[in-house]
């Protein structure tokens, strides 16, 4: 199997998985509802977000609209780059980490893009596809479908600590998704295989 059909194998594999998954969670569950899957260590925790990976955001309509934008301008330079080293014959495993970047950051597009236009509100019920009345957003405008917690520590800092003294920690805190573990895990390959990926690149 050729490293280009690889590369759009595991693309299509992160996206019908993440879409599916997103689906999943805005069709049966409401916002803020959880289902403990594995004790109080990792959570299906339904949220949605405005902005950028792992619950951040830039504010109001003009900021979301912005960051849409962005993505997509991004995923577009983040597509041709993925054509390039296929083209120049770079490291497998680089073209497969660009590759996963890629399926994450178009991933959330889709959400931001288009969800807002299919689904109905979720904060009472669960969403409904295509509703009469319309969806609950316009075109880009649309929330990002976030759903995994792992809360694998969950305490307090202690009353002597420098740091937020008594307060509560959790780690980790931020809930993500599918897409925003693919962009991750697409980063953390790079960095930590650089010299192998990096080797032959023009």
């Amino acid at each position: 199997m050729s490293i280009k059909t690889k590369s759009l194998l595991l693309i299509l594999l992160i996206l019908v998985v993440d879409q599916v998954f997103k689906i999943w969670i805005k069709t049966t569950m409401v916002i803020g509802e959880e289902k403990h899957i594995l004790g109080d260590w990792f959570i299906l925790h339904f949220i949605e977000n405005n902005g950028m990976a792992f619950g951040m955001e830039m504010g109001g309509k003009a900021g979301k609209l912005i960051l849409s934008l962005f993505r997509i301008l991004a995923s577009i330079g983040i597509g041709w780059y993925v054509f390039h080293l296929i083209k120049n014959n770079a490291h497998p495993g680089f073209i497969l980490a660009v590759s996963a970047i890629f399926a994450g950051a178009v991933g959330n597009i889709i959400d931001s893009a288009f969800y807002g236009m299919i689904f109905s509100e979720s904060f009472y019920e669960p969403a409904v596809a295509f509703p009469p009345e319309g969806g609950y957003s316009s075109f880009l405008h649309g929330r990002v479908v976030d759903m995994l917690y792992f809360p694998v520590v969950d305490t307090t800092w202690p009353e002597w600590s420098p740091i937020r003294p008594g307060r509560s920690l959790v780690f980790f805190r931020p809930v993500f998704n599918l897409a925003d573990s693919a962009v991750t895990i697409g980063v953390f390959l790079i960095i930590i295989f650089q010299k192998r990926f990096l080797k032959d690149l023009n």
